[in-house]
């Protein structure tokens, strides 16, 4: 069963065309990676199914449900969770009131002067439990913005999977990582997405082919192919179209 699929997704910023007639379909519990040059539309299309853009053309399902055009806020109370290619997490807070701030919206708590956060003790255990398993409960009171690189990443996906979604998108997990710290990024989102679907935006191949279970390739704004890794290994189109630019 399809937990997300895209029907002719089509959009243009002031008629630059930039996706084209997409269909994606996301099988639920698979872990499913996006892979195209820079300029082919990837992060644009997460930016269609996670609600920041609405499509200029084409519909938008999520668990049989059409969701074009709602809010990210609305996606994340349906059981959707996204980080993005920059970080963003909030620098001046602490990776305990980060994460916790991702438990409070899955909870649908919003902070004000009358709640006493600290003394909500299910939520202080929960997002403690979340900071032992990413391996930052040492980093526990550590501002975000004087984390190391890596672990401001591996935060910042945590954050995602605070919500507890059932789909997670990942736009470029690892760029910019070291290659020891690709290499613990890739077991974190591999332990943390066990049991839930995955969809990967993603340049390292490595990372692609040691995680995903089906490949998806966008160029110039339109699906060139899509299939099991061995089968994007061997597409001859996908050879000619990344010559010199990827090895796949």
């Amino acid at each position: 069963m399809n937990i997300l699929e895209t029907r002719a997704i089509t959009h243009d910023f002031s008629g630059l065309q930039v996706l084209l007639d997409v269909n994606l379909e996301v099988k639920a519990g698979e872990r499913h990676a996006i892979i195209g040059p820079n300029g082919a539309g990837k992060t644009t299309l997460f930016n269609v199914i996670t609600g920041t853009y609405r499509p200029s053309e084409g519909e938008v399902f999520f668990k049989g449900k059409d969701i074009t055009g709602f809010k990210p806020h609305k996606l994340v109370r349906l059981g959707m969770g996204r980080s993005f290619q920059i970080t963003s997490t909030f620098s001046r807070m602490t990776a305990f009131q980060n994460i916790r701030m991702g438990i409070l919206s899955k909870r649908g708590i919003r902070f004000n002067m009358f709640r006493i956060l600290d003394k909500m003790q299910d939520v202080t255990a929960e997002t403690d439990e979340v900071l032992k398993r990413i391996n930052l409960d040492g980093e526990r009171n550590v501002p975000a913005g004087m984390l190391s690189y890596g672990k401001s990443r591996s935060l910042e996906i945590s954050m995602a999977m605070a919500t507890d979604p059932e789909l997670v998108m990942l736009d470029e997990p690892t760029a910019g990582m070291s290659k020891d710290e690709t290499h613990h990024a890739v077991e974190l989102i591999r332990r943390l997405t066990e049991g839930k679907t995955l969809v990967i935006i993603e340049h390292d191949m490595d990372v692609v082919f040691s995680l995903a279970d089906r490949i998806t390739v966008l160029h110039l704004g339109t699906i060139l192919a899509s299939g099991a890794p061995a089968d994007i290994r061997a597409d001859q189109a996908v050879k000619d179209a990344y010559l010199g630019e990827m090895e796949v």
